[in-house]
């Protein structure tokens, strides 16, 4: 590739983090999140029924997470226009979030690649975004790639 897009200084951007957002966890928010989507499960939307369960009360759906926005570091890159795919996201789940936490989210630019493609350079940008309770457990962290070409 003659014209690399991916220079030392666009690598330089790499842990480049965006503002954090808090935002406390409602009750009536997991509840009306569970309905949107159309999930019945009791864990979701009976506090009652959660209580017998391994949790001890009602948690928030896996999706929940992206009902959290996060502030997300731009990436300066040399390419004409703004063209852009989603390239999927991966999530891993490691304590449940319940009413009454203060999620922490966080995103920061994991990584930045670049290959050739049929139009011309494609980079790949990995966003990884912490979600963090007021206990400071890691509750989910989502790794998202977007490709620019």
């Amino acid at each position: 590739m003659a014209n690399k897009v991916v220079t030392d200084e666009v690598k330089a951007q790499i842990g480049t983090r965006g503002e954090p957002r808090v935002y406390e966890i409602e009750r009536g928010a997991i509840r009306r999140f569970a309905e949107a989507i159309g999930d019945p499960n009791p864990l979701f939307n009976d506090e009652q029924a959660a209580r017998d369960t391994r949790f001890g009360g009602m948690i928030a759906p896996p999706t929940f997470c992206r009902s959290l926005g996060s502030g997300i570091p731009q990436v300066k890159l040399d390419l004409p226009g703004f063209r852009a795919l989603d390239g999927g996201s991966d999530w891993e789940y490691r304590k449940p979030i319940q009413p009454g936490d203060r999620i922490t989210v966080q995103s920061r630019i994991a990584e930045i690649r670049e290959t050739a493609g049929r139009l011309g350079p494609m980079v790949f940008i990995v966003v990884e975004t912490s979600y963090t309770n007021q206990f400071g457990q890691l509750c989910v962290t989502q790794r998202s790639t977007v490709i620019r070409y």
